[in-house]
């Protein structure tokens, strides 16, 4: 489909049929690159140990926290261009993508730096001792230097994404995603990298299909085409990109540090508490990579068609969009909580200390997974209108507001142990949505905060 056809779906077709004509690749995409997740942790867990298993759950947030910043440039670009495409003005979304380019790469790589540097004394910080240490060390100190590629790649998903086009990112990730899950067993199994191979495997996935991503901006038509002129900076545009940008970032950064402050405590429990965490949470992102898949779709729904000065449409395509990702977690919460030995067992085999932590935490969390949708929700609607405070507020509310507060108040006041973090958890994101609610139904949300000049 012509990004003019897309458009015009955008702004006047049927709300469910644009809705899953645009979610379906972003769905495939999410639930491939989740296939990737568990795979790692399938080929970690059951041929290299629990320490190395331990060490890349430990510095998952210590990545998140390095991905949020870049994030960012991708939620303002996806803001940016598909308010400019809906209010049909491809010259200046094509300066938008000039922008965003020159500015995530010089930002990656600053990041990859400052990173590689500082990665000991964080991982000191977060309590990581001996093999546990090691292997973190390793792991992450290989997989900053994907920042460059990954940040380029959310150029390129924020350009074709706000243009209404979600299938060609979905074929470049999930190819990319694809060539990972083929080169972790090599690494591991044929070549005895251990650790590091896995994280060189994903480096060198991700960096191909950027370049190629890339490449293909000064290439392609579809409304945008990259000259050398458009990466020259431009106070005006990079002013928009920081406003809309740098809530976004900076929600997604303090989200991200509270989950290095949570694995902290979780730790604390010992390395294989750490290590039910992690898998109780990557099988319930399974589940929820659909609604994610939605929410993005949804964004661009909300931006287009603010931009083009409707507002009713965009409210009822989120109405749409919470109807059936309610609909979905639902059902998948149900699916969960009855096959939890059957799916939680597949990837821990040989110690079961940790496999009732796995089962007691996924069969918790699948409790708030209808909550978990109508969060997603939010986020697309406050991020597609460009009110990217309001999700930042989602954001860092969920885990500094009522997570942290409700662990310490659960594992001072309380003989719970590592359940309280799991109630904790359950009850954050409860009241989360309760706020994300109250945000929406002030309407603020639909006020312009994008200039077109």
């Amino acid at each position: 489909m012509e990004i003019n056809d897309k458009r015009a779906m955008i702004l006047s077709g049927s709300l469910p049929k644009i809705l899953i004509t645009m979610a379906l690749p972003l769905m495939f995409n999410n639930f491939v690159q989740m296939l990737y997740s568990l795979a790692d942790t399938y080929w970690v867990g059951n041929y290299l140990g629990t320490s190395e298993l331990a060490a890349i759950i430990l510095v998952f947030p210590v990545l998140y926290f390095t991905l949020s910043l870049g994030m960012g440039v991708n939620i303002a670009g996806t803001a940016l261009i598909s308010r400019f495409s809906g209010a049909g003005s491809p010259a200046q979304a094509t300066k938008v993508a000039g922008q965003l380019l020159t500015f995530a790469l010089l930002m990656a790589v600053a990041i990859s730096l400052m990173g590689t540097l500082a990665a000991p004394w964080v991982l000191r910080m977060m309590g990581a001792q001996g093999a546990v240490y090691v292997y973190a060390l390793q792991y992450v100190q290989i997989m900053l230097w994907e920042l460059p590629a990954l940040f380029a790649f959310f150029v390129f998903n924020a350009i074709r994404q706000g243009q209404g086009d979600t299938y060609t990112p979905m074929v470049l990730n999930v190819s990319g995603v694809l060539l990972n899950i083929v080169l972790d067993p090599i690494a591991i199994l044929f070549l005895g990298w251990g650790i590091r191979g896995v994280a060189a495997a994903t480096v060198f996935s991700r960096t191909l299909f950027a370049v190629y991503a890339v490449y293909s901006l000064f290439r392609q038509g579809n409304g945008i085409r990259l000259r050398g002129k458009d990466l020259k900076m431009d106070s005006g545009i990079l002013t928009q990109i920081v406003r809309i940008g740098l809530p976004a970032s900076t929600g997604q950064s303090f989200s991200a540090f509270g989950f290095i402050i949570l694995n902290a405590f979780v730790i604390g429990y010992g390395e294989g508490t750490l290590a039910a965490f992690g898998i109780g949470n990557r099988i319930s992102m399974v589940i929820i990579m659909p609604v994610m898949g939605i929410g993005t779709a949804l964004a661009t729904l909300v931006g287009q068609n603010l931009g083009a000065g409707q507002p009713e449409r965009a409210r009822r395509a989120v109405r749409t969009a919470a109807l059936g990702s309610i609909t979905i977690m639902s059902l998948g919460g149900i699916i969960l909580f009855l096959a939890a030995d059957l799916v939680v067992g597949a990837f821990i085999k040989n110690d079961p200390e940790v496999l009732k932590q796995s089962l007691d935490y996924t069969r918790l969390i699948t409790l708030t997974l209808p909550l978990m949708a109508i969060f997603q929700i939010l986020l697309g609607t406050f991020q597609g209108s460009g009110h990217t405070l309001y999700a930042m507020m989602m954001d860092m509310g969920r885990l500094w507001v009522f997570r942290i507060p409700l662990i310490l108040l659960l594992g001072r006041w309380t003989s719970l142990g590592s359940h309280g973090v799991w109630y904790a958890m359950v009850i954050s994101n409860a009241l989360i949505c309760f706020m994300g609610w109250l945000m929406y139904r002030s309407g603020k949300w639909q006020q312009p905060v994008i200039r077109h000049n």
